[in-house]
């Protein structure tokens, strides 16, 4: 008896323990404004070239929001975070003088052809996220939506799986190759512990 007291003690405590690492928000409103902020690890920033790279990490919560709509049934929640926890999703975007990437290469067909070939099907070869020890992750998936000049930049969700055994590490390293706009490669230092600590919605 005195040992279930303790276990359920011993749970109540790493439960608070879990929730207060993770940040909660009552709305997707709020939790954007927190993870837009660049000093809490989930928005990394670059120009190189003209070329402005913004690499925004979506927390598991955006997306299960993004399948209830207005529902807040427990257990499709607890299903979708289960889904959706197994892997990490990028938002990357990518501009010129405001504009989207293929704008800056419009007036060249051959080289617009290429970039659109690029985006659309070999980010696979230019997308890089490695430890410090150069272990690879392997990309698990990338879509390119085309804006046809409707968005004032290029943006491209990409998927990497969640492996623990990478999540250990202090940070990983997130490299787009040059696509060809003379960047070279474009370099982030991904905070580890932030993507697993990552904010959460109050349903």
């Amino acid at each position: 008896m005195l040992n279930m007291t303790k276990n359920k003690l011993l749970l109540l405590i790493l439960l608070v323990f879990i929730s207060s690492c993770n940040k909660s928000f009552d709305t997707q409103e709020e939790m954007n404004a927190y993870i837009q902020d660049e000093d809490n690890g989930y928005v990394y920033k670059k120009t190189i070239s003209g070329v402005d790279y913004v690499l925004q990490y979506r927390p598991t919560d955006l997306l299960v929001k993004q399948e209830l709509g207005d529902k807040t049934d427990p257990a499709q929640i607890e299903k979708f975070r289960k889904q959706y926890s197994k892997y990490m999703y990028f938002n990357l975007s990518m501009s010129k003088n405001d504009q989207e990437l293929l704008n800056g290469v419009a007036q060249d067909k051959a080289k617009f052809g290429q970039m659109v070939n690029e985006l659309a099907f070999g980010m696979e070869e230019k997308l890089h996220v490695y430890t410090p020890t150069k272990d690879t992750l392997a990309l698990a998936d990338f879509i390119y939506p085309r804006m046809y000049g409707m968005s004032n930049s290029t943006s491209i969700m990409i998927v990497y799986p969640r492996d623990e055994k990478y999540m250990k590490q202090e940070y990983l390293n997130f490299v787009i190759e040059d696509l060809g706009l003379e960047t070279g490669d474009v370099k982030f230092k991904l905070n580890t512990k932030a993507l697993i600590n990552e904010p959460q919605l109050a349903f």
